[in-house]
């Protein structure tokens, strides 16, 4: 039995997943009890998280402290993520190396959870459809006023990220991904603006949920149920036993908990303080 699997077979998967996802799109480097995944080409930078391999030492503040020093030189961001319940001396090492850490809902999908129907507004994105472009920028948006509050961001802000991002080479390396069905994208799009976004991320018969954002202006009409609806179809028709997701707090795990998602551990993020 590997360390993984010591906890759960679920979590033991889960981890398996965080470990392959990354590894199309980024360089890895071992840095004693921790994995550094550095992206190679356009999109979310990655992080470091502890490493899978089974003579791993248990996660320290020096090697915390190494891996930062590494981002830094590299430009990227202090990040490091983890479960709770699989790697739990990992909090102390990184608060003893200065970061900050964050708790999210970590939930997986009773499979045998009925799904609503599809929602008119949310369809799935091929590699060729218009909208593909705003659908990737739209994170950027939505995630710059955090919460589930009406806010003022909408469809200008939209089309001018698109612009601020169009030589970035997000879109073709994205349309790389869905061709090869290393991502599914989905998204809620009204009177020609894309309003909601996600994706999920399949690595063999699992999954995970990630990026669902809406334009602050276009909250509170249950666009990111519906494009994780439709996240979720796809993933089960398409045979993906295992689907799961990291909620932002408790607020919207209850929101995912319509879909079947079900807590199953807890979710870690530390990053460096921004004073």
């Amino acid at each position: 039995m590997t360390k993984v699997d010591a906890h759960t077979p679920l979590l033991g998967r889960l981890e398996r997943y965080y470990d392959a996802v990354p590894r199309a799109a980024a360089r890895v480097e071992e840095h004693g009890s921790l994995t550094l995944f550095v992206r190679e080409g356009p999109g979310w930078p990655y992080y470091a998280r502890p490493a899978l391999r089974p003579d791993a030492p248990p996660p320290g503040a020096a090697d915390v402290r190494a891996v930062r020093a590494r981002q830094r030189e590299l430009g990227a961001p202090e990040a490091f993520e983890w479960v709770a319940e699989t790697t739990p001396g990992m909090r102390a090492a990184v608060e003893e190396a200065g970061l900050q850490v964050s708790e999210h809902p970590l939930m997986a999908r009773d499979a045998a959870a009925p799904l609503p129907g599809p929602h008119p507004l949310v369809r799935v994105l091929d590699a060729r459809d218009p909208f593909l472009a705003a659908a990737l920028a739209l994170p950027y948006v939505a995630f710059a006023q955090p919460g589930t509050a009406v806010g003022s961001a909408g469809g200008a802000e939209l089309s001018a990220m698109v612009v601020e991002r169009a030589g970035d080479g997000s879109v073709p390396e994205h349309q790389e991904r869905i061709r090869a069905g290393r991502l599914v994208l989905a998204a809620a799009v009204e009177d020609g603006v894309v309003l909601c976004s996600g994706m999920h991320l399949p690595v063999g018969d699992v999954t995970e949920v990630a990026g669902v954002g809406t334009l602050p202006a276009a909250r509170r009409r249950g666009l990111g149920l519906a494009v994780t609806a439709a996240l979720v179809s796809e993933a089960v028709a398409s045979g993906i036993s295992t689907v799961f997701l990291s909620a932002g707090d408790d607020d919207v795990a209850r929101v995912y908990a319509r879909l079947g998602f079900e807590p199953v551990g807890t979710a870690m993020i530390a990053s460096a303080s921004e004073d």
